[in-house]
C-alpha cells in the first residue's frame, strides 16, 4: 500500500486526508486491510497517546488514524496541511454502508448491548436493506477467558466480514482491535459511540457547531454527568500540551 500523509499531534500520527479520499483509500486497499485496524482519534484519544506511551503505539501502530476530532484537523491546517478535514467515525460508517450493495461488502458490529445493537440494526434494515449484516455481538462486560475470545474470533471469521465496527469505547475499543491484528479476516474499525448515534440514542451536533469545533459541548450537554471530566479535562490538557510542545519546538 502506498504513503500515507500524517501530520504528528503529540507523537501521535494523524492521517491527512478527507471523506472522499478516506473512502477511496479503503476501497481501493480493502484486501490489504484485512487483519489490521484503523483508529478514529479525537483529542481524548491523543491526550491519552501523549501520557501513555502503550497506548500511543496502539494508535501509531494501526493503518489509519483518522481526525474524527475537528482540532486535529484544524492543527493539521494550521501546520500547513491545508486539505486536512475531518473524518468522524458516524460519518465513515454511514458512507461505507451507502457503497456496500454496489461492493457487496459484509458488516460484522462488535461492542456496546445488546438492545443497542437491536436498535442499529432497525435503522440499518429500514434505511440500507440491501447491505449485508454479517452478524452482531454484544460482549459480556468482563474479561473473557481465552477460550472464549478464540470462539469469539472464530465467529466472526466465519461470517466472513469486510468490515468489523468496534464499539468499546476508547481506550477499550483500541485496544481490542491491537489485540486481534492479524487474527481477524477483515479491517477493523473503532467507532466509539458511533453505534449509539445509528441506533438514534444520542443526536449528531447541528453542523455549525461542528464546524465552529464545538460538537464535544453539544454532546456534554446530552451526558453532562459522564461526560464533563473527559472534556472539560482533556481539552484543557490538549492546549496546554500543544503549547508545550510548540514552546520546545521552537527552543529547538
Amino acid at each position: 500500500m502506498e504513503d500515507l500523509q500524517h501530520c504528528g499531534i503529540l507523537k501521535t500520527n494523524i492521517n491527512v486526508t478527507n471523506m472522499s479520499d478516506t473512502l477511496a483509500y479503503i476501497n481501493a486497499h480493502i484486501d490489504e486491510l484485512r487483519g489490521k485496524y484503523i483508529c478514529v482519534s479525537n483529542v481524548h484519544t491523543t491526550v491519552m497517546s501523549y501520557e501513555n506511551e502503550h497506548y500511543r503505539k496502539i494508535q501509531n501502530g494501526a493503518a489509519m488514524a483518522l481526525p474524527d476530532g475537528a482540532p486535529l484537523s484544524g492543527y493539521s491546517r494550521i501546520k500547513g496541511f491545508k486539505e486536512a478535514k475531518r473524518v468522524t467515525g458516524p460519518d465513515l460508517m454511514v458512507e461505507i454502508f451507502k457503497i456496500s450493495h454496489q461492493r457487496g461488502y459484509r458488516h460484522f458490529f462488535y461492542g456496546s448491548t445488546q438492545s443497542t445493537l437491536d436498535a442499529m440494526k432497525a435503522v440499518i434494515d429500514k434505511d440500507y436493506p440491501d447491505m449485508i449484516v454479517a452478524g452482531m455481538y454484544s460482549p459480556p462486560f468482563r474479561k473473557l477467558s481465552d477460550e472464549e475470545d478464540e470462539e469469539i474470533i472464530r465467529m466472526i471469521n466465519d461470517s466472513r466480514p469486510d468490515f468489523i465496527w468496534v464499539g468499546l469505547g476508547a481506550p477499550k475499543q483500541e485496544e481490542w482491535m491491537h489485540a486481534h491484528m492479524g487474527r481477524l479476516n477483515a479491517v477493523t474499525i473503532g467507532v466509539g459511540a458511533g453505534f449509539d448515534y445509528l441506533a438514534g440514542y444520542i443526536k449528531r451536533a447541528p453542523w455549525i457547531m461542528q464546524v465552529l469545533y464545538m460538537e464535544w459541548l453539544y454532546r456534554l450537554v446530552q451526558d453532562p454527568r459522564r461526560l464533563w471530566k473527559r472534556y472539560v479535562t482533556t481539552n484543557v490538557k490538549f492546549l496546554k500540551y500543544i503549547f508545550k510542545e510548540e514552546k520546545n519546538k521552537k527552543k529547538g
